[in-house]
């Protein structure tokens, strides 16, 4: 895995907000006034891309870029302009469960006959589909659980001890080689793909950018913890048989044991997550913060939303012929197990 010691390089603009960001970045140009962020689509390349480098300085970075960008007050005041355009869509694009005991029981119920992403690639997926999925995804997962650690200093009592069990496993139960986002690095080499953090980015379509800038947007924010523990919930519910699909598709196209494994561990692991988060996690936070409780459900159910739109555009792609990427996948990398 080539993710240890380097930053990822800064990518190519996608529109004039993006680039803003990036000049300003480079020491080479001026932000735009926050108000011209009003008449950029709020779903569109150009407004993710600027949100997405602007929430990257708080994790590895840019190649080139001064660490000290993470806190430029003139960057966070256009931020700030990014996060509520974005936020306001999150909430006006949501349909919005009446309790969390309700919006909890939706994620538990599974479809007799499901339609989404996980069911086309286990039941039609090719190997070029698989790798595109992984490229997308490599935006997350080589980051996997970051964007949650964030939430850690905002709870306590039980919550915070679910929650810092569950980080974890996912930090590989204190084995390097056992980290989720090294696993899925594993995964990436099985399939060919280039295991450099950020090496995607440039391909990765808007709405693959704004799965990871919501969990930005309510990991960095104490006002939105409700929300980031609801989106954890999500995930970690609707894990176990997403990833159970996912380890047959990787097994039926023959993607390799690598690949078959970090999906087969995401299904024993976030089985066993699912109570934590459901009884420690939210039980625990709304014993103490029951007033957060409207919160958790719009985490929940804007998550959904947002996969609901990757899926759509990964789907519409795939089912016409298309690449679902910006740019195309080099040839598969040759390795060795």
């Amino acid at each position: 895995m080539h993710t240890d010691r380097e930053e990822p390089s800064l990518p190519s603009p996608r529109g004039p907000l993006s680039a803003a960001v990036r000049d300003h970045l480079r020491g080479t140009g001026p932000l735009p006034r926050t108000e011209t962020v009003e008449s950029v689509p709020a779903w569109g390349d150009d407004l993710q891309l600027a949100l997405y480098q602007c929430y990257e300085l708080h994790y590895r970075g840019f190649a080139g870029v001064d660490a000290e960008k993470e806190w430029d007050p003139a960057l966070l005041r256009f931020r700030a302009a990014l996060e509520s355009r974005f936020l306001a869509a999150l909430r006006a694009g949501t349909r919005v469960h009446d309790t969390v005991e309700d919006a909890v029981g939706d994620l538990l119920v599974e479809p007799v006959d499901g339609t989404g992403v996980t069911h086309f690639l286990r039941d039609k997926g090719e190997l070029w589909h698989l790798r595109e999925y992984a490229a997308q995804r490599s935006l997350y997962h080589l980051k996997e659980a970051d964007p949650h650690a964030w939430v850690l200093p905002r709870l306590w009592g039980r919550a915070k001890a679910g929650m810092a069990a569950v980080e974890y496993d996912e930090y590989g139960g204190g084995r390097a080689d056992r980290v989720h986002a090294q696993l899925f690095a594993d995964l990436m080499t099985d399939l060919g793909l280039d295991t450099t953090y950020g090496r995607y980015l440039d391909a990765a379509c808007a709405e693959t950018l704004a799965t990871v800038n919501m969990m930005s947007l309510f990991g960095l924010h104490r006002s939105l913890r409700g929300a980031l523990v609801g989106h954890f919930a999500a995930v970690e519910i609707t894990s176990s048989p997403g990833s159970r699909r996912l380890a047959e598709a990787m097994r039926r196209t023959g993607a390799g044991p690598a690949a078959e494994h970090f999906y087969d561990e995401h299904v024993e692991a976030d089985a066993v997550h699912e109570q934590v988060v459901r009884h420690e996690v939210i039980g625990g936070l709304l014993e103490q913060e029951p007033h957060l409780a409207p919160d958790v459900v719009f985490g929940i159910d804007a998550t959904g939303h947002v996969e609901d739109l990757l899926a759509a555009r990964l789907l519409t792609e795939w089912r016409a012929g298309r690449s679902s990427l910006r740019t195309p996948l080099a040839e598969a990398v040759a390795h060795t197990s």
